[in-house]
């Protein structure tokens, strides 16, 4: 891996964390993204650390989540990387965030429940159906929309920030 793709500067830092936990958050994970040529594989996992991991894996949840709920997540083949992970761990443990970390436990029971029907290979009709179908993961995906995605993402954003030296070089 390149270690120029994955510098940031701290004019950058600073102007994303002034326009907000989004663009802050944005601007880190694209930097992984970048050195990851876009996506992650067996090759290239060890690019990142444990926390570099868990902020990409919350930049997968807003960005799938917010779209179209935990079942867009899983079809779009973020499940494992995300629910399978240690990131519900890390959320509650390491990084403080008890409740959202509580959540994403929830989450990640519900997901090995019907891991098989979330994960198949679906048609778009398939796909819309799977909302009806898996009634309880379509909730939680509100729930993180309703009650955890505002509180939870500057919460996260301030993390990294307190931490930049875990996140950033």
């Amino acid at each position: 891996m390149e270690e120029d793709k994955f510098q940031i500067t701290q004019i950058e830092l600073d102007a994303a964390w002034n326009a907000g936990p989004l663009d802050y958050i944005g601007l880190i994970t694209d930097a992984y993204l970048n050195i990851l040529d876009g996506q992650l594989t067996e090759y290239n996992m060890d690019a990142l650390t444990a926390d570099q991991h868990t902020l990409l894996a919350y930049r997968y949840i807003l960005d799938e989540v917010m779209e179209g709920g935990f079942i867009q997540l899983i079809q779009n083949g973020y499940g494992p990387y995300v629910l399978d992970g240690p990131f519900a761990m890390m959320m509650k443990k390491h990084w403080e965030l008890t409740d959202f970390g509580k959540f994403m436990y929830e989450v990640k029971k519900t997901y090995h429940q019907h891991k098989a029907e979330l994960e198949a290979d679906l048609s778009e009709e398939e796909f819309m159906a799977l909302y009806e179908q898996q009634e309880k993961m379509n909730e939680l995906g509100d729930e993180f929309l309703d009650k955890y995605q505002e509180e939870v993402t500057p919460s996260i954003a301030d993390y990294v920030r307190k931490n930049e030296e875990k996140f950033v070089k």
